[in-house]
């Protein structure tokens, strides 16, 4: 019992820094373009995040049962994978560096369950399906796409010179924004979701799998908070170190992330916010020109995206060959 209520407690706390951690991804281009108040727009993220979390996708059952065998896994390998995740998240989160929340948890998850119980508990085709090609397409993707629908906009803009003068734009990014918080809370939130499930699935306190109303409720409203109170770390990395953003490019960037993120929270696919949000912002500074990104800080990311999978994994499987040394497994 002690051990499930701690994987309930620092799931939620996961959920929480999942929030702050990912705050910049939800409000980044709509603090660049000034359209909103940092205060204001961090508020309206947080409400949406809890909005978007109370509706079940399939990215919560990815995470309980599509990764690893759930008949053998152990509350210490749930226990030990929701540590590293808080570790990887708060040391990106200190260094200001935009990581995936996502990626940190199921590399996490994986790394535990590989330390304690080999290989073969793994399912490699979920792996391969659900996280290793949509974590490589996702931003691929919110870069072409966000090119292609600035390139677009570009068009239109010089047949209508006065258009990005037009108040229309800013409320556009507005409602473009709050897509992107509901999106997000659709499949972030879920992840959580997923292990806690687990690891009442693990203890015996669940006969199947599947995901009880008052997980759902008490997720969506941690993550809810925890973008409310800001990573303005982050932020300001997302927000001013990529490009500079004008409320026709943050619509841009913010419609692309937008519709990647509900289409692999359709799909089961629990991806990560950061790297297709970045992905777009980089797109649509492309589009202006080549040199109007800053093309250090896309590196950066690029460097966390390649280490967070496998660094959290390492972590993961650290704290499970610890645990196990000192009697916990």
């Amino acid at each position: 019992m002690e051990i499930v209520v701690l994987i309930v407690i620092l799931a939620l706390f996961f959920d929480y820094t999942n929030g702050f951690h990912d705050a910049a991804n939800v409000v980044s281009t709509v603090i660049a373009t000034r359209v909103l108040t940092p205060v204001r727009a961090i508020m309206i993220a947080g409400f949406l995040n809890f909005l978007g979390a109370t509706q079940i996708s399939g990215v919560a059952q990815t995470i309980a049962t599509g990764l690893i065998n759930a008949a053998d896994t152990s509350q210490i390998v749930v226990l030990c994978s929701v540590i590293s995740a808080i570790f990887w998240n708060l040391l990106t989160w200190y260094y200001g560096i935009p990581s995936s929340s996502s990626y940190a948890l199921i590399g996490g998850l994986l790394g535990a369950a590989w330390s304690h119980q080999g290989i073969t508990t793994i399912l490699w085709k979920g792996v391969l399906g659900k996280v290793l090609i949509p974590m490589v397409l996702s931003p691929l993707l919110g870069f072409t796409i966000g090119l292609t629908l600035m390139k677009v906009l570009y068009i239109y803009l010089r047949a209508h010179p006065k258009a990005a003068d037009r108040k229309i734009f800013k409320h556009l990014q507005i409602a473009s924004a709050c897509f992107v918080a509901l999106s997000h809370g659709l499949n972030d939130a879920q992840k959580s979701m997923g292990l806690i499930t687990l690891g009442l699935f693990a203890g015996g306190y669940l006969s199947e799998p599947h995901i009880p109303l008052w997980v759902i409720l008490s997720c969506a409203v941690m993550i809810g908070l925890g973008t409310a109170s800001g990573g303005f770390r982050i932020i300001k990395t997302m927000a001013f170190s990529i490009t500079k953003i004008t409320p026709v490019q943050g619509f841009a960037a913010e419609a692309t992330s937008s519709l990647v993120i509900l289409g692999a929270s359709l799909m089961g696919m629990p991806i990560s916010s950061t790297h297709v949000i970045a992905g777009g912002i980089t797109g649509v500074g492309t589009a202006k020109s080549f040199q109007s990104v800053r093309w250090d800080t896309p590196q950066r990311l690029l460097l966390a995206w390649v280490l967070t999978l496998p660094g959290a994994g390492i972590v993961g499987a650290l704290s499970c060959w610890i645990a196990s040394n000192f009697g916990y497994i």
